[in-house]
């Protein structure tokens, strides 16, 4: 059992509010390009637009929910955030937009802040600015539409019982900016809320004959987005009582796609992640990633010339390789697995992308895998900072003058030893492949750090867990991310489904008192249900116990929906 056979697939200072500096009567807008931040190594993510001691406002992209809609799937932006760094671990959501909705979105960072304006919300005192389009005729400047709503069965509407909504429309004497590309028949309408009802400025246009543009739910034409967007928020600080205004201009006409990455992709630390994703991205059973200056698409069939075109687009990096990834995996050599070229300048046999900060290289003649896995970038993060979530540190086990000790298991090229290193960590990389851990140990080199002061290990898995055991050797965390199949001459025949909770109870054996398993599988059929309860069982019958438990789903730019289901499981477990 080892790491040769490997899955297929591709792919802030607390800048406070002063009352004897600030005027009630004059409100402060916080723009994009004036936010403020706390002091931090790390810049924040790009969808930030203000954080002070007490608040977060963002600009939610459409095609990302506010919070995740259930316990396994993909992460709101909310979750995606309050796990992401330690000062946001008590993170509250204090409003919400729709799933497809864009704009301002605010947080609240203290209980205070969370008092304050929750009673803003409620009371009706914080003011809320939409920008949307219809492409209907509009026959009156401006009006108001106040009704009740209520659900009737799968939808929203104005009834004789329900909550009371009152919205305020007005025709725009621009358009929206950036939404005029090309059609002028579009309108531009400005909506105020004075209530926040579910759906309520989607209803109320649709039953002023103004259905939203993309709005299918309510009788909008179609469109590759909803065309409605938070272009402003107002509130009163909760400590200073300082007037802000939020704002974040509105464009209906840039690619879906291409706004979620924008929205959590750092370009000067990042040049590598998911383009399309398949059916979650309107592409079904296409699936594109941006590799640096290169893009690969993948697929179960060649590219046809329409694909082809669309994905050469101005925008997009110039070189293109396919991958053809047949419905069952089949035994290929490395040559006839490989991307194929199609367009633009071929890649050199080795180049190399950056990821959170963090140079990998990559290689078109490896076979498969192109010798990274772009889904597992946030747990490489969680290792390089040492953060799994809120309030869950990575290492707390680790002796004073001692750095702490992780050993990867199917290291692969060391993408989780490279980032453990760099967070100060020494590692142990395991694999069933010396070409992987020397290129393990070229990772290494790229990022700066001495291999030799890390260790790598040619071997099965299993029979050097056993190893450990005897020796008494312990480490303070063990990464589990096996390959659903796999097969060895010392371990045999290796499955996910069946083995786990074997490979499970093997890596306790090494893990400190205290310290934590981090495991992992792409078993797409696999429920995570089942996959958390077979390594759960298998820590009880250890005679352990979980004391600490974060589930880390597929990173955003691998949207997960209805037609594209969630396929990674991650998860990691502080083990008493």
């Amino acid at each position: 059992m080892g790491g040769v056979a490997r899955r297929v697939g591709l792919l802030v200072s607390t800048a406070g509010f002063p009352r004897s500096n600030v005027k009630r009567s004059a409100p402060i807008p916080v723009p994009v390009a004036a936010a403020t931040f706390p002091r931090s190594d790390r810049p924040p993510p790009p969808c930030v637009l203000f954080e002070d001691e007490h608040l977060l406002a963002v600009n939610k992209p459409p095609g990302w929910n506010t919070h995740a809609p259930a316990s396994f799937a993909g992460e709101g932006i909310y979750d995606w955030l309050k796990h992401r760094e330690p000062r946001w671990a008590r993170l509250a959501i204090l409003h919400r937009l729709d799933k497809e909705t864009s704009g301002v979105l605010v947080f609240g960072k203290t209980a205070l802040a969370n008092r304050s304006l929750t009673e803003q919300f409620a009371q009706h005192q914080a003011r809320k600015v939409y920008w949307l389009l219809t492409d209907r005729a509009v026959s009156r400047r401006e009006w108001v539409v106040k009704s009740k709503l209520a659900r009737i069965g799968e939808r929203r509407q104005s009834a004789a019982r329900g909550k009371l909504a009152e919205t305020r429309f007005e025709v725009c004497p621009t358009p929206a900016p950036a939404s005029a590309g090309g059609a002028g028949s579009w309108v531009t309408l400005r909506a105020e809320p004075r209530t926040g009802r579910t759906h309520q400025i989607r209803i109320h246009a649709a039953e002023s004959g103004l259905p939203i543009l993309g709005d299918r739910r309510y009788g909008g034409s179609p469109f590759p987005r909803l065309c409605l967007h938070a272009a402003e928020l107002s509130l009163r600080h909760p400590v200073s009582g300082a007037d802000l205004v939020f704002r974040a201009p509105a464009d209906f006409t840039a690619d879906p796609r291409h706004a979620l990455r924008a929205a959590f992709i750092e370009p000067e630390l990042t040049d590598a992640f998911r383009w399309i994703h398949g059916a979650s991205d309107h592409w079904p059973g296409i699936y594109v990633e941006r590799l640096g200056r290169y893009q690969l698409s993948a697929s179960e069939h060649p590219l046809d010339a329409g694909l082809r075109a669309q994905l050469l687009s101005p925008a997009a990096p110039p070189t293109l390789y396919h991958k053809i990834v047949p419905r069952r995996s089949t035994a290929t050599q490395p040559a006839d697995a490989s991307p194929q070229w199609i367009a633009g300048d071929a890649a050199p046999p080795h180049f190399v992308i950056r990821e959170n900060g963090v140079k990998f290289e990559l290689s078109f003649n490896a076979g498969a895998s192109v010798g990274l896995f772009l889904d597992q970038r946030d747990n490489r993060r969680r290792l390089l900072t040492g953060h799994v979530a809120a309030d869950f540190p990575l290492i707390t086990t680790s002796a004073p003058g001692r750095p702490p000790e992780i050993l990867n298991c199917f290291a692969y090229t060391c993408g989780f030893s490279v980032c453990a290193a760099l967070g100060g960590s020494r590692t142990t990389s395991l694999d069933l492949s010396k070409k992987y851990l020397d290129w393990g140990k070229r990772n290494f080199a790229l990022n700066g750090v001495d291999s030799a002061r890390h260790d790598f290990i040619y071997g099965d898995v299993t029979d050097w867990l056993q190893r450990f055991a005897r020796r008494g050797r312990g480490f303070d965390a063990v990464l589990l991310d096996p390959p659903t199949f796999s097969r060895s001459k010392t371990g045999g025949v290796f499955r996910a489904e069946k083995d786990y909770g074997r490979l499970v109870a093997a890596a306790l054996s090494v893990l400190r008192p205290g310290g934590v398993l981090f495991a992992s599988t792409n078993a797409a059929d696999w429920p995570a249900e089942s996959f958390l309860d077979r390594v759960q069982t298998a820590v009880r019958a250890s005679r352990r116990r979980v004391i600490q438990f974060h589930y880390a789903p597929q990173p955003p730019d691998f949207p997960v929906s209805r037609d594209e289901p969630a396929y990674l499981k991650t998860a990691w477990f502080r083990v008493e």
